[in-house]
C-alpha cells in the first residue's frame, strides 16, 4: 500500500455512525455478541470496563430510552442487542425491551466492575447460561473486538494486537502529507463522508423541533445571525439530542459521536453558506477527521482530556482554514490557536454538558481559523506550544499521557456520587 491508501484506511476506519454515545454503544456490542454466541438465555453477565470506559458511560441517557448508564446498557443488549449492527447494537429497542431491561436489572443479572489495571480502552463481557459461558473482549477501539471464546473454545483471538491501533499509524505522517492527501485523493474514493453530513445535521435539526435535554441549542440558535453561528447552534443542537438519549445515529470521528459533530458540521454549513461546491467541502471533512484522528493518536483514543472539544477543535478549524485557503502555514497556524486556548479542557465523561463543551470548542475552532487567516497565530513560547504543530500535538499527548495519568483517580472521588445505578458496581 502506498501512503495514500493507508491514510485512506485510517479515514474509512474512524468515520462510522453510531447510536448514542459511544460507550454505552460500544458496551452493548459486547454484550450483544456475548449473548450471540452464548446460544441461551444470558443468567449472568459480568461487565468488566476500564475507568475512562466507565467515566464515559454512566452520565448519558441511552437512545430510546429515559434511562442511563452502563448496566442499563448493557441489560437492554441482553433484551434486544443485534451485535451485526456493530455499535448501533440498540437500534431496534421497543418498550417491552425496556421493560425486561428493567426486570434485569431488578433481577441483578449484570454485575458492573472496573478494571483498574487495564491500559487503554477496554471492555470484557462474561455470560453465563445455563449450560454454557462466553467471553468477549473489546480493546483499542470501540468496535475491535479481539477475543471470542465459548466454554473452553477460543473462536477468536488476536491479544496480541490490541495495542496497536490504526490511527496511531498516523504519527508516521507529517500535517503538510496529510494536507497534500486532501488535495490528491480521488473525490470518489472520499465520497462516504457526505453521509456524514446528513446524518449529523439530521439530529441537529431534530434536537432543535423537538423538546430534548435542557433547550441548550434552542437557546444558542435564537441567537444565530450568520454562517458561524447557525453552524454553532446545529452542533450544539446535535450534540444535546445525542446526549439525551435521542434515538437517531450520527457520524462518529476517531472513536466519538460529539468528535464527529464537530469535524463535521461547521465545515459542512460554512462551506455550503460561503458559496464552496461538494467536492470543497468532502476534502475539507478528509482532513478535519484525520486531523481529529491524529491528535487522538498522540492523546489516546480515551482520555482525562476532553478529545470532543481538543482534537475535533483542533480537526474542524484546520478544515475550515483548508476550505478557505490551502495556505500549509495557515492551517498549522490554526491548529496552534486550538491548542493555545483549549488545551486545558478536561474530560469529566459524557453527558448532557457535553452540549456546552461543543459550544466553546466550535466557537474557538472558528475564530481559531479566522485569526489565522488574518495572520494572528499564538506565539510559540505561550505554555505547551512550539514551533511546529506537530510538536505542539506531541506536547498535548503528553500532557494527557503523562500529567493527567492520575486525573481520573480524582474523578471518582468527586463524581460517583452522582453515578447511575451503583448496586451492582464494583470499583
Amino acid at each position: 500500500m502506498n501512503k495514500y491508501d493507508i491514510i485512506l484506511e485510517i479515514l474509512k476506519d474512524s468515520v462510522k455512525p453510531a447510536l448514542g454515545c459511544t460507550e454505552p454503544g460500544a458496551v452493548a456490542f459486547a454484550v450483544s455478541r456475548s449473548k450471540e454466541i452464548l446460544g441461551e438465555d444470558i443468567l449472568k453477565l459480568t461487565l468488566s470496563v476500564d475507568k475512562n470506559i466507565l467515566k464515559n458511560g454512566m452520565f448519558v441517557t441511552i437512545p430510546g430510552t429515559n434511562e442511563k448508564g452502563l448496566l442499563f446498557a448493557a441489560a437492554l443488549a441482553i433484551a434486544c442487542g443485534r451485535p451485526e449492527y456493530g455499535l448501533e447494537a440498540l437500534k431496534e429497542v421497543s418498550s417491552n425491551d425496556i421493560q425486561k431491561a428493567r426486570e434485569i436489572i431488578k433481577g441483578n443479572v449484570v454485575d458492573l466492575i472496573l478494571k483498574k489495571d487495564a491500559e487503554g480502552l477496554f471492555i470484557k463481557a462474561q455470560a453465563q447460561g445455563r449450560f454454557h459461558n462466553s467471553t468477549v473482549i473489546i480493546m483499542g477501539k470501540h468496535d475491535n473486538i479481539v477475543f471470542e471464546s465459548k466454554d473452553e473454545t477460543v473462536i477468536k483471538s488476536h491479544l496480541q494486537n490490541s495495542k496497536s491501533l490504526n490511527i496511531s499509524e498516523l504519527k508516521n505522517f507529517s500535517i503538510s502529507e496529510l494536507v497534500d492527501f486532501a488535495n490528491s485523493i480521488d473525490i470518489e474514493k472520499i465520497e462516504f463522508l457526505y453521509d456524514g453530513i446528513q446524518m449529523n445535521r439530521k439530529i441537529a435539526q431534530s434536537g432543535l423541533n423537538e423538546n430534548v435535554g435542557i433547550g441548550f441549542g434552542k437557546f444558542v440558535m435564537s441567537k444565530a445571525s450568520d454562517a458561524e453561528s447557525l453552524a454553532i447552534a446545529l452542533t450544539v443542537s446535535a450534540s444535546e439530542a445525542r446526549m439525551s438519549g435521542y434515538a437517531l445515529p450520527v457520524t462518529s470521528s476517531a472513536g466519538s459521536g460529539n468528535h464527529g459533530l464537530l469535524a463535521i458540521i461547521p465545515i459542512s454549513i460554512i462551506g455550503e453558506k460561503e458559496g464552496f461546491d461538494r467536492d470543497e467541502i468532502l476534502r475539507a471533512l478528509a482532513l478535519s477527521h484525520l486531523l481529529t484522528a491524529y491528535v487522538k493518536a498522540y492523546t489516546g483514543v480515551l482520555s482525562s482530556l476532553c478529545g470532543c472539544g481538543i482534537a475535533a477543535g483542533v480537526g474542524c478549524s484546520a478544515g475550515l482554514t483548508y476550505l478557505r485557503e490551502k495556505s500549509i502555514t495557515k492551517i498549522e497556524n490554526s491548529i496552534k490557536n486550538v491548542l493555545a486556548g483549549l488545551s486545558g479542557m478536561i474530560c469529566d465523561g459524557a453527558k448532557i454538558g457535553c452540549a456546552y463543551k461543543l459550544y466553546l470548542s466550535s466557537i474557538s475552532a472558528i475564530e481559531a481559523s479566522n485569526m489565522a487567516l488574518n495572520g494572528i497565530v499564538v506565539p510559540s513560547d505561550n505554555g505547551i506550544l512550539a514551533e511546529s504543530a506537530k510538536k505542539c500535538i506531541e506536547n498535548l499527548g503528553r500532557l494527557s499521557n503523562q500529567a493527567m495519568k492520575d486525573a481520573d483517580d480524582k474523578f471518582w472521588t468527586l463524581c460517583s456520587k452522582n453515578f447511575i445505578n451503583l448496586t451492582n458496581c464494583k470499583f
